[in-house]
């Protein structure tokens, strides 16, 4: 029993220290998030139109009866799929804008080179 004693005596400072670095992190980690507010501010009408027309043809798309292969696929031609048609395609990920992109095997190939400095 006097071991446990002597042993949690010594431990007192240590468990001091681990407190107070926990509420130091909890203070810092509360804290940076609102140096985010400098970042880009969206205006909140940005999206509005492109959802309003997904919206509209949506609705029109629930009214009406199914639609036939060949609607289909003059609709998805138009963009990315017959629903969101070419709305945001400048933004989306394909082979002709990512042909800089580096995998995810490069990646890991990288830093593990890096690491072991080979």
């Amino acid at each position: 029993m006097k071991i446990i004693a002597s042993v949690l005596s010594v431990l007192r400072p240590v468990r001091f220290l681990v407190v107070a670095f926990t509420c130091a992190l909890i203070l810092l980690s509360s804290a940076f998030p609102a140096f985010a507010i400098d970042s880009y501010q969206s205006d909140p009408t940005e999206g509005t139109t492109q959802l309003l027309d997904i919206q509209r043809k949506t609705d029109e798309a629930a009214k009406s009866p199914p639609a036939g292969m060949k609607k289909v696929q003059e609709e998805s031609n138009k963009g990315l799929n017959e629903v969101q048609g070419a709305a945001d395609i400048d933004q989306q990920k394909n082979p002709e804008n990512s042909q800089s992109a580096t995998s995810v095997e490069e990646n890991i190939k990288n830093v593990l080179e890096k690491v072991t400095g080979k």
